[in-house]
């Protein structure tokens, strides 16, 4: 089997939720995602998702996404796409970096393969061991009250897993913090997210404020180096994302900053391949592990939920599915949650069927 040609789409990726608000006043109601759809001469078509959250939250932008893709699909015309390694192989010898347009492509070829072999994801990867994981929903910043109101909304769903978003006031954060505790029971899992948006001294008095509530925290500053330093001296959970690029990071946060966790984000590690890999490392290592992206629908919520399905029901933290938090229903809304959680589809490779006439004309193509 060989790739034939390579289609980029770009379609709007709205927040079910109105206005979704994280630290330093950066906000979204819709994103604006890629889609890619791999081709091949024996028929079967592969597909992936990278929608970013804005332009300041990750390094990384739509333009420059799909201006990569143009180099990488190119270098992939005539390559095996059910050979992930050599599909990596070349990626990386195309472009350095630039995992987050590497991403959709590699999940893509994971399609195709389980497609050809008439096995879903979850079968390529060892099997399911986990077949119905709780999930998480994030929860806007906003005024304590708030936060808490949207919390007890969504445990009515059977939501019982949250991450707040904190990062600006200290002081506001601890109020927030507090408020979605006492909207929660003794089994609700609160993550209290800064997204790097606490300077160090800020980040000191929200952790010590904090401390005592059954809850952890999240990438309190931008840098590892500064996260360790903010975190010094407390006894609540540390969880560590944006800052945790590669396998010595991972390391780092365990040795060093003594976090217990690690956000996993498939654009930021380059696909699935890289996903699953740095996944064992942490359950290996005996930490617990969140699977996610930055945003997106149906597409990279199979390919979150068949990562969630292989994982360790006791190794997983967190998972969400975006599909739930957004419009991006290019599959008709599959996979599906059902009261606050999720399940791998059984189909073969993904195992959901995109509604190409949603895309309408891709962007461009490279054959």
């Amino acid at each position: 089997m060989k790739i034939v040609g390579l289609d980029v789409f770009s379609y709007e990726v709205g927040y079910a939720h109105g206005t979704y608000v994280m630290s330093g006043d950066r906000s979204a109601q819709t994103e604006d995602g890629t889609v890619v759809r791999v081709r091949t001469d024996a028929g079967i078509d592969g597909w992936g998702e990278i929608t970013t959250l804005g332009k300041v939250y990750l390094p990384t932008f739509p333009d420059g996404i799909r201006t990569a893709l143009k180099d990488l699909g190119r270098a992939l015309i005539g390559t095996d796409p059910t050979n992930v390694l050599k599909v990596n192989r070349i990626m990386n010898a195309t472009l350095m970096g630039q995992e987050f347009a590497k991403s959709p492509i590699d999940i893509a070829c994971w399609d195709i393969r389980g497609k050809a072999l008439n096995l879903p994801v979850s079968a390529l990867l060892g099997g399911v061991i986990n077949e119905r994981f709780p999930i998480y929903e994030a929860v806007p910043l906003a005024t304590p009250q708030e936060m808490g109101d949207f919390i007890r909304a969504r445990r009515a769903e059977g939501i019982n897993r949250f991450q707040l978003k904190v990062g600006n006031d200290p002081f506001d954060d601890i109020a927030r913090a507090r408020a979605s505790v006492e909207a929660g029971d003794a089994r609700t899992i609160i993550v209290a997210d800064s997204n790097g948006g606490w300077s160090l001294a800020a980040a000191k008095l929200a952790v010590q404020g904090m401390a005592g509530l059954p809850l952890y925290v999240e990438q309190p500053c931008r840098s590892t180096a500064d996260c360790i330093l903010a975190h010094r001296g407390s006894s609540l959970p540390l969880v560590l994302d944006e800052s945790i690029i590669n396998q010595d990071e991972v390391f780092r946060a365990k040795y060093e900053a003594n976090a217990v966790s690690i956000n996993l984000k498939f654009g930021k590690l380059g696909g699935l391949t890289n996903l699953v890999r740095a996944r064992d490392l942490l359950q290996d290592l005996n930490m617990a592990v969140s699977v996610e992206d930055m945003w997106g629908g149906d597409i990279i919520t199979a390919a979150t939920s068949h990562v969630a399905a292989t994982t360790r029901p006791e190794s997983l933290l967190m998972t969400p599915f975006f599909n739930d938090w957004t419009d991006g229903h290019l599959a008709d809304y599959s996979p599906r949650s059902s009261n606050g959680h999720g399940s791998a589809p059984a189909g073969p490779g993904l195992g959901i069927e995109v509604n190409v006439g949603k895309l309408g004309e891709p962007l461009f193509s490279v054959s």
